[in-house]
């Protein structure tokens, strides 16, 4: 059959996939766009990302009502009609979907909807309702992305075993929810079904949940869950799942208890597996990793010359922003102008939790881990006359601080808004910035970005809003 020539060929129509396809097209590259969904977006806008803060954002809008009596103003409880939630939801995401699609046309992006498979290292074949379709391209850029991993264990085929994918879709409100898994999705989507009215469990084999953060940053969220969950058992594991009429009969092991306990649902949230499986990827030089993930260098090349890969199947944290910066820096080695991404610290984290969480750069753990002398610059939120306006004083900023050179090596948030403000902390880590620097840029007040700005002065003992003294390097 005859092959649609084209300079790039893209597979996977997420983050990565879409501004990948659409950079190389503002660069006057002949670009097209494979994607199996019947729309672009990816995981991130159809099952990840987008849906799970709309969710989000609507059960603090239960939250904000509930808490405000104390105001002096007060709500009756609320109704909530699940089906007009899950319209509301599906509206935003077939809104930025045409957006994308729009986008995809104006830039004369050619977009094919079916499942890609390499041929070989010159020829993608495409599986779409209309038949095969052959690809000729000079070079691919694989964004297939990853999937929630569902262990065997826990693989009932019974629908009340939910990953994000189908927890995200609300089938209804559960009274009594597991959720196994204390990481960002478990914890996000318990928050959610929690506000709703489900009594939620979280069953998390590690000493503390969301795992990667500082364990300062993720107490607020862990006493927030305290009040707004059922329970939260740490250091604990499922050990056998059944179906048990219209529930879920569950065998876990906490405190050296053996536990048999009833659920109407169970979300899975361990963690996430890369989708490269059936891509025909051993029919090129393409080479994988012992857990899927396709082996790049820092310009997101594989070891085939003609293909690059860029987002969650590149392995690395999988995040949506990470996926949208690989893809730029392979677009940029593809049409020659060269370009790196520093995978230890630029990228930023965000957790939207109760209180969201978020950070860039070193963590503590990870300094002391590395050996790297630094010193920690603090600021609670109970100082902030913002954050009292938001009845939020559960709040800290934090800057992770050399002590020789005082550059900023990381930030870190935990608050209301958290995730808005941590591209400050971003911005300080990518450019070099120093305490000072930092301590002398004048923010407005009153505002939670003023956080950052007060953490820099505490660093040198003189915030306005707190007493600190110097600490000593560590």
């Amino acid at each position: 059959m005859e092959k649609i020539p084209t300079d790039i060929v893209v597979i996977g129509g997420g983050p990565g996939g879409y501004a990948a396809a659409f950079y190389a097209a503002d660069l006057g590259r002949k670009v097209i766009l494979v994607e199996r969904d019947n729309r672009l977006g990816g995981v991130c806008m159809n099952r990840g990302c987008i849906p799970s803060k709309a969710l989000l954002n609507a059960s603090h809008a239960i939250v904000t009502a509930r808490e405000s009596a104390h105001r002096g103003i007060r709500f009756s409880e609320p109704v909530i009609d699940l089906t007009q939630l899950r319209a509301w939801k599906d509206g935003i995401l077939e809104k930025l979907a045409q957006g994308i699609a729009s986008l995809a046309k104006m830039r004369g992006v050619a977009v094919i909807h079916g499942r890609g498979y390499f041929e070989n290292s010159t020829t993608l074949r495409v599986e779409t309702t209309e038949g095969q379709k052959f690809v000729g391209f000079e070079t691919a850029i694989v964004a297939v992305g990853s999937r929630p991993a569902l262990p065997k264990a826990f693989d009932l085929g019974n629908p009340r075993v939910m990953t994000s994918t189908e927890a995200l879709e609300v089938p209804d409100i559960p009274e009594n929810l597991l959720v196994i898994g204390g990481g960002y999705i478990g914890m996000e989507l318990g928050t959610v079904y929690a506000t709703l009215g489900s009594k939620v469990t979280v069953i998390e084999a590690m000493e503390s949940i969301l795992a990667g953060a500082d364990p300062d940053l993720a107490r607020p969220v862990a006493a927030y869950a305290k009040k707004a969950f059922k329970e939260v058992r740490l250091k604990a594991k499922v050990l056998e799942m059944k179906t048990a009429g219209k529930q879920i009969k569950v065998v876990s092991e906490f405190n050296g208890q053996r536990m048999e306990e009833l659920y109407d649902r169970v979300l899975v949230s361990v963690g996430r597996t890369a989708n490269g499986q059936d891509l025909g990827l051993e029919n090129t030089l393409v080479q994988k990793d012992e857990r899927g993930f396709v082996k790049t260098d820092e310009r997101m090349a594989t070891t085939d010359p003609k293909i690059y890969a860029i987002g969650d199947i590149a392995g690395g944290i999988m995040l949506a922003h990470k996926a949208s910066k690989e893809a730029r820096i392979a677009v940029e080695n593809i049409a020659g102008d060269g370009g790196e991404v520093n995978r230890d610290y630029s990228i930023p984290a965000v957790v939207f939790t109760d209180p969201e969480v978020a950070w860039v750069g070193l963590t503590e753990a990870e300094a002391r881990q590395k050996g790297i002398a630094f010193e920690v610059a603090k600021f609670p939120w109970g100082a902030s006359g913002r954050a009292l306006t938001y009845d939020r004083t559960d709040g800290l900023t934090k800057l992770i601080i050399d002590p020789e050179t005082h550059r900023i090596l990381g930030v870190g948030l935990v608050g209301h808004g958290a995730g808005e403000l941590i591209g400050e902390g971003a911005v300080a880590v990518e450019m070099g910035a120093t305490a000072e620097d930092l301590a002398a840029i004048v923010h407005p007040h009153p505002t939670l970005s003023e956080t950052l700005m007060e953490s820099a002065e505490a660093f040198f003992g003189h915030s306005t809003h707190v007493f600190t003294r110097k600490k000593a390097a560590h």
